[in-house]
């Protein structure tokens, strides 16, 4: 029986598409609804040119105050763009007991959030917003099928249809 459903986004193009099989199965199921969204973390680049402006008490409290006060916008945003997808279907919205942004690898994070939360189904689009066509499956959907631990419904992106291909 499933209960509760992750949804992990990359608040991609195709974000909202995979929103709605999320909640069409939300509502199937009369489930509760997680989101997760991963934000990878810096790389060494930005790393060393923050290194190169600012002092080490300035980077600390940039690192400390700063990343949470980013993941909180970033966890409005997705509130809101939730909103704007939605419309006027505020009971949808209630469906969502939670959104979340993490920083992290997205399918360690992704994986870590569903063992947490104790849900009984992921719901994950097939590719990343940038990924070529040639790839069958994205880096993130292919790792959370081969290790999670409860069903992952991988939703197929539109961008992969009417060029002949299954």
């Amino acid at each position: 029986m499933i209960r509760s459903i992750l949804y992990a986004t990359d608040l991609g193009l195709y974000a909202p598409y995979v929103l709605q099989h999320a909640l069409s199965l939300t509502r199937a199921f009369d489930a509760g609804l997680y989101v997760v969204h991963a934000v990878e973390p810096m790389g060494l680049f930005a790393e060393s040119v923050l290194q190169t402006y600012l002092d080490e008490e300035r980077l600390k409290e940039l690192r400390s105050k700063g990343l949470s006060t980013v993941m909180a916008s970033i966890e409005q945003r997705v509130l809101e763009g939730f909103r704007d997808e939605i419309d006027e279907a505020q009971h949808e919205l209630d469906m969502i007991r939670g959104v979340r942004v993490v920083q992290g690898d997205p399918p360690l994070v992704i994986l870590e959030e569903a063992q947490k939360l104790g849900v009984d189904l992921l719901v994950v689009g097939s590719h990343s917003h940038g990924t070529e066509l040639e790839i069958p499956l994205g880096r993130t959907a292919a790792r959370l099928v081969q290790l999670s631990e409860v069903p992952v419904y991988l939703v197929p992106m539109l961008q992969h249809r009417g060029r002949g291909e299954p």
